[in-house]
């Protein structure tokens, strides 16, 4: 890999940011089926790049690999599928950011478990990253109970959602450092994980089309498409840049919430206080951090 972990972390993060706009974008709250659309289109783009992968490799790839990388890639989506329908009821810039706390506990899992160490600099950019996130979570929760919003009114119940896939995803992410560390390359954990996307893609379509008996056409799907090309992309960047210090890595791509939260307000027009300005030049000292002290 050309870029070094920071630089992959830097990618991964305004991928993830800029999908979670489309996400939102591509979110009907009253289609009861969004989430699984979403599923369909995110599990045809990677299946497409893993095709890609399988090409550069001279399709040189273990097919038990798969079966091997099954539980992260389960933790993963599963958690991926919770956040699509916590979009249905939450705006991005709460969605996100309270699901990206899911960093922070994967760097804790990795300190704690695994050994991981950082450096007191580093121990500091991740304290300044996670209690960024927890004050954008806390800022965000506040004005929604202020605003009264339809949608903010389903209050502690809406926020299940990204909880859930915060828990979730930072299980995965700790099971994908212990993949990544001992049982698998990041270009073997990235096929496996993009081929069973895929394969999850084509159950959800199956079921839209056939069972639910209604027409969906992927071709029309422009904002799901979006979606899906950014969430990929990052992805790629995602797997080179765990495949280093994720006690320091986790929390750090888990800002990529900052980038969702600026792009809603700019291109949803939510708002944005000062509060939640002090919260982002936080998280974005920590990125700084990290960076300089490579």
């Amino acid at each position: 890999m050309i870029f070094s972990w920071y630089v992959s972390a830097l990618f991964t993060i305004f991928f993830w940011g800029v999908a979670d706009l489309y996400y939102k974008k591509g979110t009907d709250p009253d289609d009861q089926l969004s989430h699984l659309k979403i599923v369909v289109m995110v599990g045809l783009v990677m299946g497409l790049q893993a095709f890609f992968e399988l090409g550069k490799a001279n399709w040189q790839f273990d097919l038990i690999n798969i079966v091997k990388y099954l539980p992260v890639s389960f933790m993963y989506i599963l958690s991926m599928t919770l956040g699509y329908v916590g979009l249905r009821y939450l705006a991005v810039s709460i969605n996100s950011p309270v699901s990206n706390t899911s960093g922070a506990m994967a760097g804790i899992l990795a300190f704690l478990v695994l050994g991981k160490t950082m450096n007191g600099m580093q121990l500091m950019a991740v304290i300044f990253i996670t209690l960024g996130l927890i004050g954008i979570s806390l800022i965000e929760r506040r004005l929604g109970e202020e605003e009264g919003n339809a949608q903010h009114k389903l209050g502690a119940l809406a926020l299940i959602f990204p909880l859930l896939y915060a828990v979730v995803d930072a299980l995965g992410t700790f099971l994908d450092d212990v993949y990544l560390s001992k049982l698998m390359t990041p270009e073997e954990a990235l096929i496996s994980y993009e081929l069973t996307f895929l394969f999850c893609g084509i159950i959800a379509f199956l079921y839209i089309v056939f069972v639910k008996k209604e027409r969906f056409n992927v071709l029309r799907e422009r904002d799901k498409g979006l979606a899906a090309i950014f969430e990929t992309a990052g992805q790629f960047f995602y797997v080179y840049a765990l495949d280093t210090n994720s006690v320091v890595v986790a929390p750090m791509i888990a800002s990529y919430s900052i980038v969702s939260v600026i792009m809603g307000r700019i291109v949803l027009k939510e708002k944005l206080i000062y509060q939640q300005y002090v919260a982002i030049a936080i998280v974005m000292l920590g990125i700084f951090i990290l960076g300089f002290y490579e």
